[in-house]
């Protein structure tokens, strides 16, 4: 009689969901999404507060207080309009000084290690991905959030998205550490937080995500940080856009590539943004280590910010078009609305007003003025080729567009991320040709004129990666760091075979170099050469070293272990002497095997703590 099958009881549909969970849950790539999630999550919020607090108090000051008009674009639209008040323009070196007083003053008490964190947010969390273990305390990222508020607010020329871009990596590191992840997922985080900083403020979702995980390097980018990036980007740009409108920041026209007659003319355009760049950048240095860093080092921060504000105030109420961000008047430069005179003027006029304004230690982003500059740049091009060859260069306005990406891409070694955001600007890819050209040119031209100071050109000079790096350790190490120095036991040649047994009885070394009697390395004898005749008393006084030992093999100190391991590799020797680089006889101590593979397990443990 067959045996009866009993049916399988049926399973509920919960066991296999903490199934698919726990898979979930150790997929790499489904765990960074999730992290991305919280992180562009975290990030919207922060740049919708950080945004309306921003425009509340500028339409407060500049408007209702100073009495200015200051165009915005037109993708910025706001809840609250003030009512123009009376025209007060002294009022802006007041106000301007006051803030560098309270932010330098409030900077240096509270927050000292951020006072030398590089050129500005986006800097400092480029520092804190690969010098500082991917953490930036709440208190940095918080309170240069607010200071810059107040710049920006009361008229300095900065921008929103460097603050944010660390406020948001910010916000990712301080969720890293909160849920227990390692310092490599920290900094992950730490990049999808600046991404989708930089995607909500500046309405670009996916520019934002790379140009995030491109600009910590200058010839590199964070290849496991796009995933995460994107996604927080994207989900911080909708709830920004759940609060203040899906349009982009800039209401650009339709800009298209028609001839290629036109190449030639972008081509020069990205020599010129190129130049416009070093103008740019050396003179900000300039002011900030060569004026206020020297000012600061005598006087402090909080008179030096103080007086840079006050100079950034009589400038703005002399030329009120660099103020702020400036991206109203960006806007009329895309549409073509200014001429190359007043464009030429815009260039020079806000680039002193960058440099007296973050230069000096007053807190904001430097991501803005430098499209403002590589947009006028790019203006005064299309203006000037539009009037002597209007049959070719049609659309002079696109030429801001191509300007403000090229001479970022240039400055900051972002050459995707810019290019991209430009694209979405236009909602288009009508500049994509020209985009491309001159963002290439000035990428060459541009690579002695960085903009961050603490970027790295790869992954191999990056402190995050050396655990990591594809490097031969053994290579960087030294036989003279990891040698034993000291007396060795050498044999002469003529040694017999029964002294030998006394001489191996006294001493815990297995090999000996082996010399002739004018003292010259001969061979080397190894235990393992001498241990089937080592007992054989009929050849004790027959046999004698030189009969045993095989040819002589040495190091010097100045070799490198990974040299020396080969060597020990091919001469099959427990030890090998190291001899004196000078005089190839003179043995100054032995290098065990033993001794290679402690020194590079040793390194490798530092690197990865370091990491």
């Amino acid at each position: 009689m067959p045996p009866q099958r009993h049916p399988r009881p049926r399973r509920g549909p919960l066991p296999y969901l903490k199934i698919i969970l726990r898979r979930l849950r150790r997929a790499a790539s489904v765990r960074r999404l999730v992290l991305g999630l919280a992180a562009g999550t975290t990030s919207g919020l922060l740049a919708c507060a950080f945004f309306a607090c921003l425009e509340l108090l500028r339409q407060f000051l500049l408007v209702g207080t100073v009495g200015l008009t200051v165009p915005s674009p037109g993708g910025e639209h706001f809840f609250y309009h003030a009512i123009p008040g009376t025209m007060r323009l002294w009022l802006l070196p007041v106000l301007l000084g006051a803030v560098g007083l309270v932010t330098g003053y409030a900077f240096t008490r509270l927050i000292p290690e951020s006072l030398g964190a590089g050129t500005d947010g986006t800097d400092a969390m480029i520092k804190a991905f690969h010098r500082q273990s991917g953490i930036i305390r709440p208190k940095v990222f918080f309170l240069r959030a607010a200071g810059a508020i107040l710049t920006m607010a009361a008229g300095g020329s900065a921008g929103s998205e460097g603050p944010m871009s660390q406020l948001g990596g910010g916000m990712g590191s301080y969720l890293a550490l909160k849920l227990g992840l390692s310092a490599r997922e920290r900094r992950i985080l730490l990049l999808a937080g600046a991404a989708g900083g930089l995607g909500a403020i500046f309405r670009a979702p996916l520019g934002g995500a790379l140009t995030a995980v491109e600009v910590v390097y200058r010839e590199d980018f964070e290849a496991e940080a796009v995933l995460p990036a994107v996604v927080s980007s994207v989900t911080a740009y909708t709830i920004m856009t759940l609060f203040f409108g899906t349009g982009s920041i800039f209401t650009a026209p339709a800009y298209h590539f028609q001839s290629v007659l036109e190449l030639p003319v972008y081509a020069f355009l990205g020599v010129f943004c190129s130049g416009a760049a070093f103008v740019y950048l050396r003179t900000f240095f300039f002011f900030k280590h060569r004026v206020f860093e020297r000012l600061q080092a005598k006087i402090g921060l909080m008179w030096t910010a103080g007086i840079g504000g006050l100079c950034m105030g009589g400038l703005g109420a002399f030329f009120p078009q660099t103020l702020s961000s400036g991206y109203g008047w960006l806007e009329m430069a895309i549409r073509g609305d200014m001429g190359p005179a007043l464009l030429a003027a815009l260039f020079l006029g806000k680039t002193l007003a960058t440099s007296l304004t973050i230069g000096s230690g007053l807190s904001g982003g430097m991501f803005a003025p430098t499209l403002f500059a590589g947009g006028v740049a790019g203006g005064i091009v299309g203006q000037v080729g539009h009037r002597l060859l209007p049959e070719v260069v049609t659309s002079p306005g696109g030429y801001t567009l191509v300007g403000m990406a090229a001479m970022f891409a240039g400055v900051a070694g972002a050459p995707v991320g810019p290019l991209i955001m430009v694209c979405e600007i236009t909602q288009g890819y009508g500049l994509l040709a020209p985009l491309m050209l001159c963002s290439a040119v000035c990428l060459v031209l541009c690579r002695r004129v960085p903009l961050y100071e603490n970027q790295v050109d790869n992954k191999f000079e990056s402190p995050a990666h050396l655990g990591d790096a594809t490097i031969n350790i053994l290579e960087e190490l030294r036989v003279q760091d990891y040698y034993r120095p000291g007396k060795t036991t050498i044999l002469e040649q003529g040694t017999t075979l029964k002294a030998l047994t006394d001489i191996i009885a006294g001493t815990t070394e297995l090999a000996f170099p082996v010399k002739d009697a004018s003292g010259r390395l001969t061979g080397i004898l190894s235990m393992q050469d001498v241990r089937n005749v080592l007992f054989e008393k009929t050849l004790f006084d027959l046999v004698v070293v030189g009969d045993l030992a095989r040819p002589p093999v040495s190091l010097t100190p100045d070799t490198s272990l990974y040299d020396a391991l080969l060597l020990f590799v091919d001469a099959q020797l427990s030890q090998i002497p190291v001899v004196d680089p000078e005089n190839q006889d003179a043995v100054v101590g032995m290098l065990g095997r033993e001794d290679v593979f402690s020194a590079y397990s040793t390194t490798l443990k530092e690197l990865k703590k370091e990491s």
